[in-house]
């Protein structure tokens, strides 16, 4: 009635269904003794664990679980920018998070301490000192009161928050950095300097800043032909990687002002892509192929005609924001419009990015905001913190491994980078490099106390841009003051004062406008 193979694919069956084999593996055992029986290889005999280790690629993160936390510990009420730029609108650090809001007459952003929780009045304080929308913030990784932004106005502004959070709304920034001549939709720290900040605009120039004297130190304006999607510092913030609209993602020295490796068509779709840097130095794009689809690639820039890797994910639109963690070489995914984070582990096996899992929820995100290892609970196992922003909240969502023992996990949690600067700013400048210092996290991270933030002026006018570089005045000795320069003095204070006022007006008027609406929207309840 059944020929010998089949009477031996029966057997393999019953024996792979005996050991409760998924279907997948029942069919390989039952392949391998028929192939062995047509003498086209030998008998396999398979273990449990050994059919397991084909299917599924061994990784103490093959089980981390997401989780979003309950609605009371959410920040409500938060009217999310609706600004058309692609950066994540969130920034977080072990004591705050910062939101980009809507704002009318100019650009803000909220800044709330990590318990305030539950629903943010409307008229709560903001940072509110751009008079166009702000684009992108960034906390200072050396300082946990000191966050930078930029905005459509084409300046960066550096601001010190207050211990304890804002009691009122902020309008002086510490230093306003002036030097782009359009719209600043980049913000990046050094990540072992104290006060380097690194800001891209629209027009295609890269700045890089001495925050501590208020000067622009380093100017690449001639290496991009298009507009800058984003820009991200190596581990010990030697170099730079930039992605960018003309299709290239480049590798840049900033101190000798040189390109050391480019990569043409990196992704061959048209809609915009983002390049970061890994700790082992090689770099991690996302982009779109020819055919919409979206891409993930890993390069090496010593050699950068042929990625390490390339994986084609799925067909939405939404751009992919990379968030990397050095310690575990995971690589959180979040797609703008999406409503789930992939995640993918970097190794030097084949084939190099191993995808994970996902964590999926039902709302769309609008932005995403993501804590630095030192912000974590190590007692939960908690491995990654995301602040997910959806149109009226943020919503955190908790990344664990799970563990059955209560002690201190160390293959979970490496030294990681903790918040002392290895170099000061002119040293970094002067050539010099350094890793980050390291802090062990076994009896958890206590923020100490931050210094504040001071600048200190070399020179007033060398800090102002000047048109045609028309700054030969600089040098020249100061003579006495002539009754011209104090009256002209005397109107620069009042404009200047006259502009804080403005500032003010605005601000008020804005919580003016959030009551009014308030008082609106009950009425129509």
């Amino acid at each position: 009635m059944y020929g010998p193979s089949s009477q031996l694919e029966r057997s393999g069956n019953s024996w792979a269904k005996e050991h409760r084999l998924p279907a997948a593996c029942q069919e390989s055992v039952a392949s391998a003794q028929l192939n062995a029986l047509l003498g086209e290889r030998p008998l396999l005999h398979m273990s449990w664990k050994d059919t397991m280790r084909r299917v599924v690629r061994q990784s103490k993160f093959r089980h981390v679980f997401g989780q979003a936390v309950k609605n009371d510990q959410c920040y409500d009420d938060i009217r999310v920018s609706r600004v058309t730029w692609d950066s994540s609108f969130c920034a977080v650090n072990p004591r705050f998070v910062a939101i980009i809001v809507e704002a009318s007459g100019g650009g803000a952003f909220l800044v709330l301490p990590l318990h305030k929780t539950g629903r943010i009045d409307k008229s709560y304080p903001t940072v509110c000192g751009h008079t166009g929308p702000v684009l992108d913030i960034d906390w200072c990784p050396h300082n946990d009161q000191v966050i930078a932004s930029g905005s459509e106005d084409c300046t960066v502004m550096v601001w010190q928050i207050p211990e304890n959070g804002l009691t009122l709304s902020l309008t002086e920034p510490v230093v306003v950095l002036e030097g782009h001549s359009k719209r600043v939709g980049i913000v990046a720290w050094h990540p072992t300097a104290r006060n380097v900040l690194l800001s891209a605009g629209c027009d295609n120039a890269i700045i890089v800043w001495n925050v501590g004297t208020g000067e622009a130190l380093i100017n690449l304006d001639e290496m991009h032909s298009d507009v800058i999607y984003n820009v991200s510092w190596n581990r010990n913030g030697s170099l730079i990687c930039t992605a960018s609209k003309d299709k290239r993602v480049r590798v840049i020295d900033p101190r000798k002002q040189e390109i050391v490796a480019e990569k043409e068509k990196a992704h061959e779709g048209a809609r915009p892509m983002r390049a970061i840097f890994l700790a082992d130095g090689n770099v991690f794009t996302t982009g779109f192929s020819r055919m919409s689809e979206r891409q993930l690639a890993l390069w090496n820039p010593k050699n950068m005609q042929e990625p390490i890797a390339l994986h084609e994910m799925d067909t939405s639109n939404g751009v992919l924001l990379p968030f990397y963690d050095p310690d575990t070489s995971i690589i959180y995914l979040c797609g703008k419009g999406d409503s789930s984070i992939r995640y993918f582990e970097i190794t030097d096996e084949s084939p190099y990015v191993h995808y994970l899992n996902t964590f999926s929820s039902k709302e769309p995100q609008r932005g995403m905001g993501y804590m630095p290892k030192r912000g974590l609970d190590v007692n939960k196992c908690e491995i990654a913190r995301f602040f997910k922003l959806h149109e009226r909240k943020c919503e955190p969502i908790i990344m664990t491994v799970p563990r059955k023992s209560d002690l201190f996990q160390d293959d979970l949690y490496p030294d990681t980078a903790g918040p002392e600067a290895a170099l000061e700013a002119e040293e970094w400048f002067e050539g010099k490099d350094a890793d980050p210092i390291l802090i062990s996290l076994k009896h958890g991270y206590i923020p100490g106390k931050n210094r504040d933030l001071k600048v200190v002026k070399k020179n007033i006018l060398d800090s102002k841009p000047s048109a045609n570089k028309k700054c030969d005045l600089i040098n020249t000795p100061k003579k006495t003051a002539d009754p011209a320069s104090v009256q002209n003095e005397a109107k620069l204070d009042e404009i200047l004062k006259e502009i804080k006022s403005i500032k003010d007006t605005i601000c008020s008027q804005d919580e003016r406008i959030s009551k009014l609406e308030q008082q609106m929207a009950k009425i129509a309840a």
